[in-house]
């Protein structure tokens, strides 16, 4: 076994195989498939479900069921890549029990068809006039036509985008301007499908007011693994090396184990600016070449165990010899093979779509900009296959060197990747449902409360292993009222987090300010978040939002740190260790009240592993750069202080001490003395 000794991983979710996400009912559904099944008859239906949930399936059962019982005329399924079109090619869905099959005329599949009539955006015409009924084709054919025909051409027919993070609701994205137009005109249903529970980039998706006629089917992370026959546990590490990468991969790299290395982006700062001179050196750090496979064109490499590894490369540039690697990949005959291949090294390629049930471990060089690819990259490992029981993700990233001007960029790599990893442990993590702790508040059916039960003088931490989701009780918890802010506090929890643990101002606060009160942060900074994000929700339901999203990430937290705790100290985790971690956090403080929530430093427990992680010496630089630029209060932050003292004062009779031991209630005092001082400028001149 090689030495993996810096290797830690962030977090390590092991869940009860319990074979659940991967059964199929009488109509050959499996579990997500008959969830989305059940709300078929919605005009506008959001799916949000993991890579590998079977996402197109689901929509063929809606599509069918539109067409046949709805009274819709056409269904148009539009994916942002051809390769993706694959996804829906012709099933033979009465085999497994349905009542019909899902067909399309290969002329109207415009990922593999050229197109008639003189080009593809005619061809979306042709088909508005025939008698077919389902049409395939890109984003781009679709938005080409859109402009070209005009919305009403499409009048009566269900348009189905898949990959939906790919449309956003700026101005720059004409098929996020487009559905808007559609959804104003209220002639089309819409199923829109995302693996991504968050888009890279903070633009939403769709403007809040059509955002909100959207149904939305929620299929966990949590459920599609804890489902899972084989795979039981799934790693999330990353790992800092120093110098170039090349010579450091093999302590991450395992040769055992069936791997898909992502290299950098040539412009990224991990890169040596020389690609395949990178794959060469991957190749040599495995073994001795012993040539390349003339059927699928996999490079040969022999181990100094003497085992020999079929390589695929897609990094080359001779488009001939991509292709035939490419195309050996995706034989279906290869399709259950798993000694096919053994390591794939890529560079744009291999991510979103790509189907190799047998990955063990994706490991990715270099920061990716967007959390959408990280989430679609995690996706190509955590497929369920035979014999296949962990599968990791790691990300490898350049430590921070001496120049100042590297420094700094590499200081926010660093966050970024920090970020993402907090994220996806968001995403990973079973679902919360907060109820606020009263008098009237008892145990809800089907929850596990632990030993001893559920507990009508404490703050109970109820679990329900089926549905994968959290009953947890919080003391002193504002409930939202509107529908709106019910919705987000049931459904979009990780749009309000990715957009706080991306916040530049928070990261580098929350792990290196060694003054901070970490309420500045969970009430203040997230406050702040939460206002800019839902400026149409009142004071009042902004404030649950932002208390929902809060204990969110700080339960995830705490628990991570439980789950890590035990594992060093060498007890077995069981399938459970975040579970366990949640409920044992709960059981051991006093109260478990949103006071106490918003007292805990949401990057605490991330700092603790990247002080493990990264050299003292680079650390002691990362914290000197972010010390540096320190921030001093601004007016804006001042009058929420303001805000929170008046609060405060509504609550204890006084307001808050400048001279207080409460860091918190100081800080507060700091916000009035501050607006105090404005005021007297001001009327001083």
């Amino acid at each position: 076994m090689m030495s993996r000794e810096k290797n830690v991983p962030s977090v390590s979710v092991t869940y009860a195989q319990n074979g659940s996400s991967t059964k199929s009912n009488e109509l050959g559904m499996r579990a997500m498939q008959e969830r989305a099944y059940e709300k078929r008859g919605e005009q506008y239906l959001l799916i949000k479900s993991p890579p590998a949930s079977g996402k197109s399936r689901a929509l063929m059962f809606i599509a069918l069921d539109k067409l046949q019982n709805q009274g819709l005329k056409q269904a148009i399924v539009v994916v942002p890549e051809k390769s993706i079109g694959s996804s829906f090619n012709d099933e033979p869905l009465s085999k497994f029990g349905f009542w019909a099959d899902w067909t399309v005329a290969p002329k109207w599949n415009l990922c593999n068809s050229p197109g008639t009539d003189g080009g593809k955006v005619k061809s979306v015409g042709a088909f508005l006039e025939s008698g077919d009924q389902v049409l395939v084709c890109t984003h781009a054919t679709f938005r080409f036509a859109v402009e070209k025909l005009g919305v009403e051409a499409f009048d009566n027919r269900l348009i189905a985008v898949d990959e939906f993070h790919h449309v956003s609701a700026s101005e720059d994205s004409i098929l996020g301007s487009q559905l808007n137009e559609f959804i104003a005109r209220d002639k089309v249903h819409v199923v829109a499908m995302t693996g991504s529970y968050f888009r890279g980039d903070a633009v939403p998706i769709l403007v809040p007011e059509n955002e909100a006629k959207f149904d939305t089917i929620t299929y966990t992370y949590y459920e599609q693994l804890n489902g899972y026959k084989y795979l039981k546990t799934l790693d999330i590490g990353y790992f800092f090396y120093s110098g170039s990468y090349a010579d450091d991969i093999l302590k991450v790299l395992d040769p055992n184990e069936k791997t898909i290395v992502h290299i950098p982006n040539v412009n990224s700062r991990e890169s040596t600016k020389d690609k395949h001179r990178e794959v060469e050196h991957i190749i040599d750090a495995l073994g001795d070449w012993q040539g390349t496979d003339p059927e699928t064109g996999f490079q040969l490499v022999k181990t100094p165990e003497g085992r020999v590894l079929k390589i695929a490369d897609l990094v080359d540039d001779e488009a001939a010899k991509r292709d035939k690697v490419s195309a050996a990949l995706k034989d279906p005959a290869h399709k259950d093979d798993r000694d096919h291949v053994d390591i794939i090294i890529a560079l744009g390629m291999a991510k979103e779509g790509f189907d190799w049930i047998w990955c063990e471990h994706a490991l990715t060089v270099g920061y990716r900009a967007s959390l959408t690819e990280i989430v679609q990259i995690i996706g190509r490992a955590t497929r369920d296959a035979e014999g296949k029981t962990r599968a990791r993700f790691t990300n490898l990233i350049a430590e921070p060197d001496a120049g100042e001007e590297a420094v700094t960029e590499a200081v926010n790599d660093t966050l970024k990747a920090i970020a993402a990893s907090l994220l996806m442990e968001q995403v990973l993590a079973p679902r919360f449902n907060f109820t606020p702790k009263t008098k009237a508040s008892g145990p809800v059916e089907g929850f596990d409360y632990g030993e001893g039960g559920y507990d009508p003088d404490k703050e109970n931490v109820g679990f329900n292993e089926e549905s994968g989701q959290f009953q947890i009780e919080i003391k002193g918890l504002a409930a939202p009222k509107s529908k709106e802010a019910e919705r987000i506090c049931q459904e979009d929890l990780n749009e309000v987090i990715t957009a706080f643990v991306q916040d530049k101002t928070a990261i580098e606060r929350g792990l290196f300010d060694e003054e901070l009160v970490p309420e500045e942060l969970t009430q203040v900074r997230m406050g702040k978040i939460v206002g800019a994000k839902f400026p149409e929700l009142d004071a009042e339901d902004q404030e649950a939002v932002r208390q929902h999203a809060i204990a969110a990430l700080n339960l995830t937290q705490k628990a991570k740190e439980v789950a890590l705790s035990t594992a060093e100290e060498g007890e077995t985790t069981g399938n459970t260790a975040l579970i366990d971690g949640v409920r044992k956090f709960a059981m051991d403080v006093r109260e478990l009240d949103i006071d106490l929530i918003d007292r805990i430093n949401p990057f605490g427990e991330a700092y603790a592993i990247l002080a493990k992680t990264m050299s003292e010496e680079s650390l002691k630089q990362v914290a000197a750069v972010i010390s540096a630029k320190k921030v001093q209060l601004t007016p804006e932050e001042a009058r929420d202080l303001a805000r929170r003292a008046v609060k405060f004062k509504q609550e204890r009779g006084r307001l808050p001490s400048i001279t207080s031991p409460d860091a918190w209630e100081k800080k507060m005092a700091e916000g009035v003395a501050y607006l105090a001082r404005m005021k007297q400028e001001a009327a001083n001149g």
